[in-house]
């Protein structure tokens, strides 16, 4: 069975199990803590990131290069469309996903976890240790915010437009290359993970999310897409 190595709350932990499940290929989670568990990571595939899967003696990293092994895998449905100007449009969203978009939300979401609490337990494994998890989660605001002053945080302009782009794209069509589903949207889907949480985080955590961006008015076609696009992936049972 297919091993997916992971931290839980990983956009791109997420694509993969959004590809898997699409394909219906069965597979078991091994869930790793960051920093602690990264040694024995980097032993198996050699790196230190997720996600990172595992099949019999075949190791693959790094989450598009998941996705076209999983195409080699099962090719229904197929993710990356067999037309080759439409596959090189959804690789290039695929890229910019996976590249602008992610380090957008994923600063976005730092901002907004300096004032609420409960978006920085979310991201806090819960295999860690009590006194560690505890400290992570209670970890000051003010030592947040100079962590994402250094990121260089503060391109909140840039991130709205791209994502009501989007939302206006999506108003008139189901996907974002061709007619049926691809890696774009499958790659853009996991990253607005960190703007509001999916269906599949769990009665707990999901819909909520960065306020300003997960409850304005503007984008919410664009989530609503994107929870369309997980419930209907996650009915599928690998």
């Amino acid at each position: 069975m297919l091993e997916l190595h992971q931290f839980r709350q990983s956009p791109f932990c997420l694509k993969v199990r959004m590809a898997l499940h699409a394909k219906q290929l069965s597979y078991r989670i091994v869930e790793l803590r960051p920093g602690l568990d990264q040694i024995s990571l980097f032993r198996l595939s050699g790196q230190r990131q997720v996600p990172v899967i595992v099949n019999g003696d075949k190791v693959v990293a790094d989450s598009s290069a998941i996705i076209s092994y999983l195409e080699d895998l099962s090719q229904s449905p197929a993710l990356i469309p067999i037309d080759l100007q439409e596959a090189t449009q959804a690789h290039l969203i695929e890229d910019w996903a996976d590249t602008t978009l992610a380090h957008a939300c994923r600063t976005t979401f730092l901002q907004s976890a300096v004032l609420d609490r409960e978006l920085r337990a979310a991201f806090v494994p819960e295999e860690l240790p009590g006194s560690l998890r505890k400290l992570m989660e209670e970890m000051p605001g003010g030592w947040i915010n100079t962590f994402t002053e250094v990121l260089g945080i503060g391109k909140g302009a840039e991130l709205f437009e791209s994502l009501e782009k989007l939302s206006i794209s999506l108003a008139s069509s189901d996907w974002l290359v061709g007619g049926s589903m691809s890696v774009a949207d499958i790659a853009v889907a996991a990253q607005l993970s960190l703007l509001r949480f999916p269906p599949s985080s769990g009665e707990v955590l999901a819909g909520k999310g960065v306020l300003g961006l997960s409850d304005h008015p503007c984008l919410q076609g664009l989530f609503s897409w994107r929870d369309q696009l997980d419930r209907s992936i996650f009915e599928r049972n690998p």
